[in-house]
């Protein structure tokens, strides 16, 4: 993929500065410019035309090969090894980059707010002009998806479904034994269910740091993940957002289940949930704002008599969190869905996830992954809501 980068390299050229510089690993904006990360810091310099890569000798044969870069450097090139024995490992590299930056003609350069300060000020010292842009350019321009990427997230979230599959099917395949769920013999607990997802991202190419698999009064904070016994009659959360081995993209999505009879009230949140994601997803269009899609699940909500941060900030319970995000080599990254949310472009990839939280009652939250398009959305999620879920009452 060759990422358009005419907006970055206006915004270089209106800052008068004569490149935009990395030095890091692990930073999507950074892949996303030169098309290579390494387990180890690395700088990463794009002059308005292309990329130019400064790499260790360990790296050097996998960034020739893998990244989009125009030229890739070693530091031993400009002496490193000599430097670092004569004035100390951190001086050592600084003049590196420097003399790197010299032999790129690059007096100025621009860098972004997560940039290490030591490198900045080092640099100065070097007699380079840093300056700091703080409007995240590649952030933004990355929230727009090419064909490729949507494919990229789409095939992310076919992983995810199939992961969400097997956590179904263990829930569903419980019987209920002292209040709790047990499979086989033994209790289910969340750590098993996590494992299980976790094990079948692996067989679809994709992994993830950790899940959510809440229970009842856990699965009332958000972004609690869950442990312990699974509990009938009682709310069960699964949120899972792989990120693909291959591509780096990610997906995300959330289900809730219940095995047994679900009580009135978990049923009425179960069914406002589903109208104001309902809501959500026909507020969304190209020129719609996040705030837009925010105000209509909030619309829904308070209307049921439902407390929002909205019309109560202070509230602890209810709809206590955005309505969505961006997503792509980040799972969360813009655009925003919340009251700060600006306006929705065809192309970006975004969660819709309305939810109500309850440490009494437990929580519920229904999430798909759609694409905003010109005129509405394209959902890239294909799996059913409402099988095991307290909207059905599942005795499963």
């Amino acid at each position: 993929m060759e990422p358009d980068l005419s907006r970055l390299a206006d915004v270089i050229d209106d800052r008068g500065a004569d490149g935009y510089l990395f030095d890091g690993h692990d930073d999507s904006d950074q892949y996303y410019v030169c098309g290579f990360d390494a387990p180890d810091p690395f700088v990463a310099l794009y002059d308005g035309e292309g990329a130019h890569l400064l790499v260790s000798g360990l790296e050097y044969g996998r960034a020739v090969s893998e990244s989009r870069a125009d030229s890739v450097s070693r530091y031993e090139e400009y002496d490193y090894q000599e430097r670092a024995a004569e004035d100390g490992p951190r001086e050592g590299r600084l003049a590196t980059i420097a003399a790197f930056l010299a032999d790129n003609h690059v007096e100025s350069v621009l860098i972004p707010g997560q940039f290490p300060t030591g490198t900045a000020d080092g640099l100065r010292e070097h007699a380079i002009d840093v300056s700091v842009e703080s409007e995240d350019v590649i952030t933004e321009i990355r929230s727009v998806k090419t064909d490729e990427e949507i494919e990229h997230v789409r095939t992310a979230q076919r992983a995810n479904e199939a992961a969400m599959a097997r956590a179904e099917e263990l829930i569903g395949g419980t019987t209920v034994e002292d209040g709790q769920l047990v499979h086989d013999g033994e209790v289910l607990t969340s750590e098993r269910v996590k494992q299980a997802i976790e094990i079948e991202l692996l067989r679809e190419g994709c992994a993830l740091d950790e899940t959510i698999v809440a229970c009842g009064a856990d699965g009332a904070d958000p972004h609690d993940r869950g442990s312990g016994p699974l509990d009938a009659e009682e709310s069960i959360v699964v949120d899972i957002f792989p990120r693909d081995k291959e591509t780096g993209y990610h997906a995300d999505m959330t289900r809730t289940f219940l095995k047994g009879t679900a009580s009135e009230e978990l049923r009425d949140r179960y069914e406002i949930t589903h109208e104001a994601h309902g809501a959500a997803l026909d507020a969304v269009e190209a020129g719609a704002t996040g705030a837009d899609v925010h105000d209509a699940v909030c619309d829904v909500y308070e209307e049921a008599g439902y407390a929002t941060l909205r019309d109560d900030p202070s509230t602890e319970t209810g709809f206590i969190h955005g309505t969505g995000h961006g997503i792509g080599l980040d799972v969360h990254e813009l655009p925003r869905l919340n009251p700060t949310g600006g306006e929705l472009k065809a192309g970006q990839i975004i969660t819709i996830e309305p939810g109500l939280y309850d440490p009494d009652v437990g929580g519920i939250r229904i999430e798909d992954l759609v694409v905003v398009t010109e005129d509405g959305y394209e959902n890239l999620t294909d799996y059913p809501k409402g099988q095991n879920s307290p909207e059905k009452r599942s005795n499963r």
